[in-house]
């Protein structure tokens, strides 16, 4: 057996036993995986691993970003989007520019190298901040501007990355081409999406199959990323457009069967990768140090703490600032919804983690310029991005949850109160096809007559406000295919009802998924048991 398949396999039981360790000690698991491999790669003996950085990029930020565009709110995205548009654009730009700005006045780096490097800390990581975020139990509100603005600030790090690096390549640059190539590579990403995610909406709408519909939505965000990057436009709005879209049209073209499967595959696949990527970010720092090693370590740590300092107190005082100047994060962050000032204001300002996307694009720096000589500080640049990695990771990371107990944020009940409104809505919707249904001929008399009495219990349990998941005892031999369709077109009625609610803003896209997903198992259960 091959060293790099033992080493794969050992990456895989590192990445379980971590996660499990972390579930035990009630820690984001993303943390323990990158000091997992911080420890590893300090083992004598172990290879090696170098990181190819436009395989990272490919292989695992798409599906990523996909995942979490998938599951994202779209009622709380529009909702939030002033406070997530200040936090992924201009935010960015602002991390960008004063760390260009004390790189060069402090560490001395060259302007056009400093502001590389302020490209690379300034956007937070999509990956980190939702498997750190929704495992907090923080209020879904500060999770949708949190996971929204990693999304978006991705596309806006990596185009002010590349202008950055090809002003250190080429030597020249021009403020009035740069702001029009970034609206227009903004744009684009996100018409390149929705033209990828319209006609796959339409192929799942004639498909019935649930491995190829599958197969379909692993693809999907790779084809977006493609196609946006080989027409020069943003691949990860792209990504995000699509998901957006397609999770948004997936309520009214995925059987139950399929939809079920599919979340199954997605969750695994999002464990594994995101277990895989922040295991390979400890494990660079062997290699990275090696790099600098020419270097003195005072003033390596020096220069590391002085950076960190600057990304982690430019969020702080610019939430503060647009607190106090701007409404748009004043008193609320979802309109109509009035949530706890400070302690928003608070967790907003520190959750500001960077991640793998960081990494891979420092990694992908070219190593000559024009002329055939070395890219500046190059070395440099990568030790500095990855110790902001480590410390607003780690750091930040593990401070969370005492700063939310201390804080005392918790759900506000929201969530459980859409939930009740959608079982409601639906098993009223179910009653009405009942009676509907009740004069033709292929209805059995006594199915009508002990649904009736299960669907007017489950009204009456959730109007008192009791728990009631709404599956009965469906065991019957009788006229198999008359029930099954008697069954169908009461679960059709109730998933009609809360994909209309969901469409009236009335109920947040999360809580119905969630009622779909109870409403799938019970069609489920009930076809087994025919």
């Amino acid at each position: 057996m091959s060293s790099t398949v033992t080493l794969f396999f050992s990456l895989l039981v590192a990445i379980v036993a971590l996660t499990a360790v972390a579930t035990r000690l009630r820690l984001p698991y993303v943390i323990l995986l990158v000091l997992g491999g911080l420890a590893l790669g300090f083992v004598p003996g172990l290879p090696d691993i170098k990181l190819d950085p436009e395989l990272v990029l490919f292989l695992f930020l798409p599906p990523l970003i996909y995942s979490s565009a998938w599951l994202t709110s779209w009622r709380e995205f529009r909702a939030n989007l002033r406070p997530i548009l200040l936090l992924s654009v201009g935010l960015v730009l602002a991390t960008t520019t004063v760390v260009a700005v004390v790189a060069h006045g402090l560490i001395g780096l060259p302007w056009p190298v400093a502001f590389v490097l302020g490209a690379l800390v300034s956007p937070t990581d999509a990956v980190a901040a939702s498997a750190t975020a929704k495992n907090l139990g923080l209020p879904r509100s500060i999770v949708t501007v949190i996971e929204a603005e990693s999304m978006v600030n991705d596309a806006t790090g990596l185009v002010v990355y590349r202008f950055a690096v090809a002003v250190v390549v080429s030597g020249s640059f021009s403020l009035a081409q740069a702001s029009l190539q970034f609206v227009l590579v903004s744009a684009g990403g996100l018409i390149i999406g929705l033209l990828v995610g319209w006609p796959l909406a339409w192929l799942h709408h004639h498909l019935d199959n649930a491995p190829l519909e599958i197969a379909i939505t692993l693809l999907t965000p790779f084809a977006a990323y493609l196609l946006a990057e080989a027409i020069g436009v943003s691949g990860v709005l792209a990504v995000m457009a699509a998901g957006l879209y397609l999770s948004r049209q997936s309520s009214r073209f995925f059987s139950s069967n399929t939809r079920l499967q599919a979340d199954a595959v997605w969750n695994v696949l999002v464990f594994l990768l995101n277990g895989f990527l922040f295991l390979l970010i400890g494990l660079q720092l062997h290699s990275i140090l090696g790099t600098v090693a020419s270097r003195t370590p005072l003033i390596l740590i020096g220069d590391a703490l002085i950076l960190c300092l600057t990304v982690i107190g430019v969020r702080i005082a610019w939430v503060i600032i647009f607190d106090f100047l701007s409404p748009l994060l004043r008193g609320r962050l979802r309109s109509g919804e009035s949530l706890p000032h400070l302690r928003n204001v608070v967790i907003l300002a520190w959750m500001g983690m960077r991640g793998g996307l960081s990494l891979a694009a420092a990694l992908a720096l070219p190593l000559t310029i024009m002329g055939g000589s070395q890219f500046p500080e190059r070395d440099l640049v990568i030790f500095l991005t990855f110790c902001v990695i480590l410390a607003t990771l780690v750091g930040q990371g593990l401070s969370l949850t005492p700063l939310i107990k201390l804080l005392r944020l918790r759900e506000d009940g929201s969530r459980e109160r859409e939930h009740s409104l959608a079982h409601l809505a639906a098993a009223h919707a179910a009653q009405d096809r009942l009676n509907e249904l009740a004069e033709e001929e292929w209805v059995p008399e006594e199915d009508l007559t002990r649904l009736r009495s299960k669907y007017e219990d489950k009204i009456a349990a959730l109007t008192t406000r009791k728990d009631d998941n709404g599956v009965a005892d469906e065991r019957d031999g009788d006229r198999p295919a008359a029930r099954r369709r008697l069954h169908q077109e009461l679960l059709k009625a109730e998933r009609n009802a809360i994909i209309h609610l969901r469409d009236q803003g009335r109920i947040d896209d999360e809580v119905q998924r969630q009622v779909e997903r109870e409403l799938d198992l019970e069609e489920q259960r009930f076809q087994a048991d025919l």
